[in-house]
């Protein structure tokens, strides 16, 4: 049984994940913004509900506070921001950006600084950050550019930091999700959340110290950078 922490668990990806882990056996703390409000997630059972901004320090030192020096076995950096209309070469939304670097590149990094300890006193702790393919340098779309330069900080992040968490013996990994039909995603996409929470908690499972600071897609593959 581990003690899995998730951030945006609320819905979509973030709430399929809650489910499947809690019906595991494992611990799992649930995070989001509006607690009160969580009816799906409150209605899980065996399950810790927080209140988290991810963005906000204050409350992110709120939430170490209540959980204290619990060993996390497992981190899932999964909270994200709706992405800002304007965000082309010739218009942006500023502060919509600004809200994507928080969110999407801080916030991560933030919770990672802030459960290292958690994280290092479990047995092969792992952190795991939802990313996406818009931040692959790989990948020449020129859309969405606020979003996706807030995802490609965050990828950068994740595999500089994944050196000096080795020697904790914490494994650090993205995962790309795939086109998830959520609220962000939309009806359009390609792929049903359950399967995409699936496919991630697999990936998850097999990831080690061997191959820290990768890039994963949800179904297994390697994920170009």
């Amino acid at each position: 049984m581990a003690t899995v922490l998730i951030t945006g668990a609320n819905r979509g990806i973030g709430l399929e994940l809650t489910k499947r882990y809690a019906e595991g056996g494992d611990d799992v703390i649930a995070c989001c913004r509006e607690p009160q409000k969580a009816d799906d997630l409150n209605g899980l059972p065996k399950v810790e509900v927080c209140g988290l901004r991810v963005s906000d320090g204050g409350s992110v030192a709120a939430l170490k506070a209540e959980i204290g020096e619990r060993p996390i076995d497992l981190l899932i950096n999964n909270a994200g921001t709706p992405v800002p209309v304007k965000q082309t070469a010739l218009e942006m939304d500023y502060d919509g950006w600004a809200e994507a670097f928080a969110v999407n590149t801080m916030a991560p990094f933030r919770m990672l600084q802030t459960f290292r300890e958690n994280l290092k006193v479990a047995d092969g702790g792992k952190i795991i950050t939802i990313t996406s393919q818009m931040g692959a340098m790989d990948l020449n779309w020129p859309v969405m550019y606020a979003y996706s330069s807030s995802k490609a900080a965050v990828n950068k992040i994740m595999r500089m930091v994944s050196l000096e968490l080795a020697a904790d013996g914490t494994a650090v990994a993205l995962i790309h999700p795939g086109y998830v039909k959520t609220q962000m995603g939309g009806e359009g996409a390609e792929i049903e959340v359950e399967e995409s929470a699936a496919g991630i908690m697999s990936v998850i499972e097999g990831i080690s110290l061997e191959g820290t600071g990768c890039f994963m897609k949800w179904n297994g593959e390697v994920h170009p950078w």
